[in-house]
C-alpha cells in the first residue's frame, strides 16, 4: 500500500484513512475491505441499494458476492416513500430477486414489521430518526454504497446510504421534510435543511451501531441520477474505482474530490453543485460524524 496524497479541507484536527483501488471487481472490493483492518463479526447487515426496476446502474451481485459471503452477511434494504415496486415488502423482495441479490445472500426488508426510533444527538432539525425495526437484529453493518449523482441530494454515497437508505418509508419522509412530516416528499423543504437532516439521520446510525460499521463507495456507472431512478441518465464519465474507510465523512469527501479531479466529470459536478451536495458532508463533520481531512492510500500494486 502507498499513500497517494493527503487532503485537508477543514481545521478539524483528525485525518482519516481512505483506501482505494482502481480495480472495480470482486478482488478489488475484497482488497479495500481487508485494508480497513476491521472484520465483520456477528450477524452482519450489508446495506446496498436494490435499484429501481428499469434502472441498471446498481451494484452487480457478482461484484459484491464474495464480500457478502466472507461476512456471512444479509443484504438489507428499506421500502421507499414514493410508490413503485419497492414501496411494499412483497414487491421489493421480488425486485431484489430479479436484480440477482436473493441468489447470493438472504434478503431483509428492514421495515417489513414497521420502524423504530433512534435518538439524534446534537441535530439542528431532527431529534429522532425512524429506521427499519429489523436493524436491531444485527451486530455489524457494512455500508456498501454505489457513489453517483442524485436528483435531490446532488450525490449519493455512504452518508445517504445509511440515512435515507436505512430510514423506514416514514423515516424517509421525515428526513426529506427536515423533521416536519411523516408522509410525502418534503418538496417545500429548504435544500440545506434537507441535506443537514440527511447528515443528522446518518449520525443516529453511527451512534447506534457504534464501532461495528465500515464504509465502502463503488465509483462506477457515474450517472448524474440515482439508482432510485427507473430511467437514469447515461454516465458521461469513466469509472474511477472502489474506496473504503472507517470514516463516512472522509470517504464521501474523497469521492467528491475524485469527481472534480477527473477530466470528464462536468455533468456530475454540475449536479452536485446545483444541489449544494457537499453541504451534507460539511454538516456531517460539524455534528461529529467524521472529518473531511483524509489520507488517500492505494492498495494497488
Amino acid at each position: 500500500m502507498k499513500t497517494v496524497f493527503v487532503k485537508t479541507h477543514s481545521s478539524h484536527e483528525a485525518t482519516a484513512k481512505v483506501y482505494m483501488t482502481s480495480s472495480i471487481n470482486a478482488e478489488g472490493l475484497m482488497k479495500v475491505y481487508e485494508a480497513l483492518g476491521k472484520k465483520a463479526a456477528g450477524k452482519t447487515a450489508v446495506k446496498i441499494s436494490s435499484g429501481e426496476p428499469g434502472g441498471h446502474h446498481f451494484l452487480s451481485p457478482q461484484l459484491i458476492a464474495p464480500l457478502v459471503k466472507e461476512a456471512d452477511g444479509t443484504i438489507v434494504e428499506c421500502n421507499t416513500a414514493y410508490g413503485g415496486r419497492r414501496a411494499d415488502t412483497e414487491s421489493h423482495k421480488k425486485v431484489m430477486a430479479e436484480h440477482g441479490f436473493a441468489a447470493i445472500a438472504p434478503i431483509d426488508i428492514m421495515d417489513e414489521d414497521g420502524d423504530m426510533s433512534l435518538k439524534v444527538n446534537g441535530g439542528t432539525h431532527l431529534k429522532e430518526n425512524y429506521v427499519g425495526s429489523h436493524l436491531s437484529q444485527y451486530d455489524f453493518l457494512i455500508n456498501l454504497a454505489h457513489f453517483k449523482g442524485h436528483a435531490m441530494g446532488g450525490f449519493g454515497g455512504v452518508l445517504k446510504n445509511m440515512s435515507i437508505g436505512i430510514a423506514s418509508a416514514m423515516g424517509k419522509s421525515w428526513i426529506h421534510s427536515a423533521g416536519k412530516e411523516k408522509t410525502g416528499f418534503g418538496l417545500d423543504t429548504p435544500q440545506d435543511d434537507f441535506l443537514e437532516s440527511m447528515a443528522e439521520a446518518a449520525k443516529s446510525i453511527v451512534e447506534y451501531v457504534g464501532d461495528n460499521i465500515l464504509y465502502i463507495n463503488v465509483m462506477n456507472n457515474l450517472s448524474v441520477d440515482c439508482d432510485c431512478d427507473s430511467h437514469p441518465a447515461k454516465p458521461e464519465m469513466e469509472d474511477i474505482g472502489i474506496f473504503a474507510s472507517l470514516d463516512p465523512v472522509a470517504l464521501d469527501q474523497a469521492c467528491v474530490d475524485q469527481v472534480y479531479a477527473a477530466g470528464d466529470g462536468k455533468a456530475l459536478i454540475e449536479r452536485m453543485e446545483s444541489r449544494h451536495g457537499i453541504h451534507t458532508v460539511e454538516h456531517g463533520e460539524k455534528i461529529g460524524i467524521g472529518t473531511r481531512n483524509y489520507e488517500l492510500i492505494s492498495v494497488d500494486e
